[in-house]
């Protein structure tokens, strides 16, 4: 039971990352003002980068790296045309996910099959050999490094001069600018790091997750992250609790098959609805749309607060400003 335990709760953690970094991402852009809905688009860009020079190179931190600096690059173009350009950012993001779900599948298509030498786990002393837990501190550098980034933003987000400033620039951008704040060039940032922080978990899907690559491989996490912000009303704890709440979903269904396997075993033995519940538990599809399910129910459920959502989200999301 105890190694059961452990291993769901370091899947859980594994399923985690990539949605905590991208909701982080997505997040300090959305609190500066912008909406970009090009998230998955972005995390496709960094995977498929991340893992052709991981493939071409033997090495897989530079590949972490393309991937990051993919994501940071597409953001960029993003912010150019929503900021600079004035065009809609919601059709604007929504050509980005477009562009990116091509542009990776057209590049990717020679290294479907193929897989990378990926990161080894790297323990922390004592606590690696806690129990139950100890799983928790045997994960890849780029494990420890993502959730330190999620970490430290978080914190400087409400703590901070640097979080106030972002804040303030997404509460009221003409107030900002009228006391000193150059607007544009806050926002280009925080679109920018927020296209940064997709492309680096896009990259570790590809290169820690599955260590290969195929279409669409981020399987629609970065839309999961968008819907995530507005899940957590903006907050950074939340946002970690959810993300954590769609890892369980995503790895329990699949932990308890195989732990119960005699049980599904003697079901399928079975006639009539008891064969038709073994073909459930079994049923890949069903599995893997359970996180995706749940994130529908939680939230058609906040959204029954419509004044809580308007209470947290940033007065001017997705408005355009001109200096």
């Amino acid at each position: 039971m105890d190694g059961f335990v452990s291993s769901l709760l370091a899947s859980v953690l594994l399923a985690s990352i990539p949605l905590i970094v991208a909701g982080m991402g997505e997040l300090l852009a959305e609190k500066s003002g912008v909406l970009n809905l090009g998230v998955e688009g972005m995390m496709l860009l960094g995977a498929v980068a991340a893992f052709a020079v991981a493939l071409n190179t033997g090495n897989a931190a530079l590949g972490m790296l393309a991937g990051t600096v993919t994501g940071g690059l597409a953001a960029l173009l993003f912010a150019f045309l929503v900021l600079r350009l004035l065009t809609n950012q919601t059709a604007t993001g929504l050509a980005l996910t477009i562009l990116g779900t091509g542009l990776s599948a057209l590049f990717g298509v020679k290294y479907v099959g193929l897989s990378v030498t990926g990161f080894a786990p790297v323990a922390i002393p004592l606590l690696s050999e806690l129990p139950l837990l100890g799983e928790l501190f045997n994960q890849s550098i780029p494990a420890y490094l993502g959730i330190a980034l999620c970490v430290v933003f978080g914190i400087l987000l409400f703590k901070s001069k640097f979080g106030l400033t972002v804040r303030a620039v997404g509460e009221s951008p003409s107030v900002a600018h009228a006391i000193g704040y150059d607007v544009l060039k806050i926002r280009y940032a925080m679109t920018i790091l927020g296209g940064a922080m997709a492309g680096f978990a896009g990259a570790f899907v590809a290169l820690v997750q599955f260590k290969a690559w195929q279409e669409g491989i981020t399987g629609g996490v970065g839309w999961i992250a968008v819907a995530l912000v507005v899940f957590a009303t903006w907050h950074p704890t939340r946002l970690i609790l959810g993300a954590l709440l769609f890892g369980l979903m995503r790895s329990l269904g699949f932990a308890v098959q195989a732990a119960n396997q005699p049980i599904q075993d003697w079901l399928m033995g079975q006639s009539g609805w008891m064969k038709a519940l073994a073909s459930f538990m079994t049923n890949v599809q069903v599995l893997n749309a359970l996180p995706y399910v749940a994130t529908v129910v939680v939230l058609c459920w906040i959204s029954r607060d419509w004044r809580k959502i308007r209470m947290n989200a940033p007065m001017s999301l997705s408005q355009p400003f001109l200096p």
